[in-house]
């Protein structure tokens, strides 16, 4: 498998970690898009969330759960975050290993929906 998420889980890639425990590992984006991006990911392979299985439920909680963790840590809990999972090409997901993009630091605009 050629997933650059699943090299940084097994340690192949540097990655600039934020947090990590057993399922979920988290990690600033390279790119980022507001003064806080983190990247938070299950470290089970899972493409997007349509391939989802009932079983994958309670690791996608873990997901959301390291989420608030995370925002604490940086400050961002009470001033809000924006929390995303593209999906798809058409959805803007890029690499295909489901992940949430936290987004804070600044007051971010509405999302440009039509």
């Amino acid at each position: 498998m050629d997933c650059i998420f699943c090299k940084i889980v097994e340690g192949s890639i540097p990655s600039k970690k934020v947090y990590e425990n057993e399922h979920v590992v988290a990690f600033h984006d390279i790119q980022p898009a507001a003064p806080v991006h983190i990247l938070i990911i299950p470290k089970k392979h899972i493409a997007t969330m349509n391939d989802v299985e009932p079983g994958d439920w309670g690791l996608l909680g873990e997901v959301h759960q390291a989420a608030q963790e995370i925002a604490r840590q940086v400050g961002v809990a009470e001033s809000g975050y924006r929390l995303i999972n593209n999906c798809g090409k058409d959805g803007g997901q890029v690499v295909f290993h489901i992940h949430y993009h936290l987004l804070a630091g600044e007051k971010l605009g509405p999302l440009n929906a039509r």
